[in-house]
């Protein structure tokens, strides 16, 4: 799978996508992550990138020209390559958009192609939205200075999930989320830490109590902190 990340700040986001899990799934060809630097397509001599909002208002406001030529040049790339429109989805990360979900990762991740747009400042001129982006998504509630944080985050749920990247696919089939249900709380060595003891049913070998009691603590989990995935899932 390829990601296109158009950002102002392209070595913040190789940095936190070069290390762990989708590091590794760099290196071995799983996912292919490419970063563009939207002042590179600036058509103004000092590669600017924004300027006032009309109407007024505090801020500044990201153009549309050097985006718009960023894009050009994603979508030369990927023509090159035999990528189409079918295969290609552009998110634009915004506060505005819809709230990422896992159900939204599992989708994007069966697309070929994935564009991710960061904005800035305050935001992008609405005209790029309009004419490239197929979707606004937003990581949570609040604000932050960039998209580049929640592009990482972006690529981390959806790469996780293509073919390659995890061990196993039980990896994430099983987890929190993913279930419907928070994950049963697990353990590892010691067997005793500060008093507390792993609960017996963990060691003793017998699976279909294992499970059940997984299942029983998972459940309890989900209703103490997001009984609302419960009721999606009943």
């Amino acid at each position: 799978m390829r990601f296109d990340i158009m950002t102002l700040f392209p070595d913040m986001v190789n940095y936190i996508l070069s290390e762990s899990i989708i590091g590794r799934a760099r290196k071995n060809n799983h996912i292919d992550v490419r970063l563009y630097n939207i002042r590179d397509y600036s058509e103004d001599k000092h590669r600017r990138v924004d300027d006032t909002p009309y109407g007024g208002g505090k801020g500044m406001l990201m153009m549309a020209p050097p985006i718009y030529n960023c894009y050009s040049a994603i979508l030369e790339s990927q023509r090159a390559e035999g990528y189409t429109a079918e295969t290609r989805r552009v998110v634009y990360m915004s506060p505005a958009g819809k709230v990422l979900t896992q159900k939204k990762a599992e989708e994007l991740s069966h697309v070929d192609n994935l564009v991710i747009l960061c904005g800035h400042y305050e935001g992008v001129d609405r005209r790029i939205i309009d004419e490239i982006v197929d979707e606004e998504i937003s990581i949570g509630d609040y604000v932050l200075t960039g998209g580049e944080i929640p592009a990482c985050i972006l690529v981390d749920a959806v790469a996780r999930l293509v073919d390659g990247v995890l061990s196993d696919p039980e990896c994430h089939e099983k987890e929190s989320i993913s279930s419907g249900m928070l994950e049963y709380p697990q353990y590892t060595r010691p067997y005793e830490f500060h008093g507390v003891k792993v609960p017996d049913v963990l060691i003793s070998g017998h699976h279909a109590n294992i499970d059940k009691w997984r299942d029983e603590t998972a459940r309890e989990l989900t209703e103490q902190n997001r009984p609302d995935l419960l009721e999606n899932k009943d």
